[in-house]
């Protein structure tokens, strides 16, 4: 069975090379961004899917010693504006540049904030209230964030290592688009293997009907958006933790019936994920472990998604939650991708 969601699933590493592609004639957004972004504070903005982008930018700004500041747009926008110091740069990630907190935010900012965008497309709201203004170019999607999620972090990549002080726009985008390259073919090979890789994970969640998916660092923004994506594909009742806050009291759920999968694309912190992931299985509960090459304690689901970038990593280790989420849509009797009570771009707050 094919359809327009299964579609964007597997058009995603085409959806990464528009995106660095894009960027090389946007370097002059860089070298302004540069100029505008000295010594001042940032904060990283957006909603849903582009919300989970920005924790991973300010993960990896930080090890650069870039301090920046995420908030969900509807908390900044009614509840900490007046927090921002004049002149405080404020990304903002918004996939249609419509939703309606985005668009009440651009609206509502002091005049000495500087506004940065990221969006698929500059025809929006968003994208015209900016001061700078990046195009995804992921194209037309219609059901739940695959190719519009993926395409956010190449330019994202090129904006986190402008801000970190690293070398001029054409290096950056020539770094960035090596990098890109290298998570699309790991895409690639990842849905090469499409029957066996959903079976796998269809096997690990079983009849269960909740799941709970954890991250560490950029992970954690593939676990969010694997969660957010089993929702509205799925309607299965899937969350997100940091995987170290999951140790902090949740870690009480685990057990036979509680599906559990650990997003360990994060070298830094590979053997703490691992011991959580053997720890779970340990108490009897289905576990499955997204790394980079497959490595699994006893008991443990391995899903590998070969070594990227950690930036880009959440571009690939979300595609094997995409598929799932598509699959048990079908064997649901449900049009996979179709929003039925909510929509695509939420205009409503």
């Amino acid at each position: 069975m094919s359809d327009d969601f299964h579609t964007e699933i597997t058009a995603q590493p085409a959806a990464l090379e528009r995106a660095a592609a894009a960027m090389a004639e946007q370097a002059a957004g860089l070298d302004a961004l540069r100029a505008l972004a000295t010594r001042r504070p940032i904060v990283l903005t957006g909603m849903g899917a582009s919300y989970h982008a920005c924790l991973a930018a300010a993960s990896t700004l930080g090890r650069a010693g870039v301090l920046a500041t995420t908030v969900n747009t509807a908390e900044l926008t009614h509840f900490r504006l007046d927090a921002l110091a004049p002149g405080t740069v404020v990304v903002a990630i918004s996939q249609s540049g419509r939703s309606a907190e985005l668009v009440r935010l651009s609206g509502a900012l002091d005049p000495r904030t500087r506004l940065v965008t990221i969006t698929n497309g500059l025809g929006n709201p968003l994208a015209e209230a900016a001061d700078i203004a990046f195009d995804t170019r992921a194209g037309v999607e219609h059901g739940p964030s695959t190719g519009t999620f993926a395409a956010t972090f190449p330019p994202l990549a090129a904006l986190v290592r402008t801000l970190g002080g690293e070398a001029g726009s054409c290096a950056v985008i020539e770094e960035v688009a090596a990098l890109t390259a290298t998570a699309a073919e790991r895409a690639r090979r990842v849905l090469a293997g499409e029957a066996a890789l959903t079976d796998a994970v269809a096997g690990w969640l079983g009849d269960r009907t909740s799941a709970v998916l954890v991250g560490r660092g950029t992970g954690r923004a593939a676990a969010d958006l694997a969660a957010l994506v089993l929702k509205e594909a799925a309607r299965l009742a899937a969350e997100c933790l940091d995987a170290a806050e999951f140790r902090h009291g949740p870690l009480e759920l685990a057990g036979p019936e509680l599906a559990a999968a650990v997003i360990a694309t994060e070298p830094a912190t590979r053997d703490l994920d691992l011991a959580l992931a053997a720890e779970l299985a340990a108490l009897g509960g289905p576990v499955l472990l997204v790394t980079a090459e497959g490595a699994a304690p006893y008991g443990v689901t391995p899903v590998a998604v070969g070594a990227v970038d950690p930036l880009l990593a959440p571009a690939v280790a979300a595609i094997p939650f995409q598929l799932l989420a598509w699959a048990l849509a079908v064997v649901g009797g449900r049009d996979p991708g179709r929003f039925t009570i909510g929509s695509k771009v939420t205009t409503k707050e």
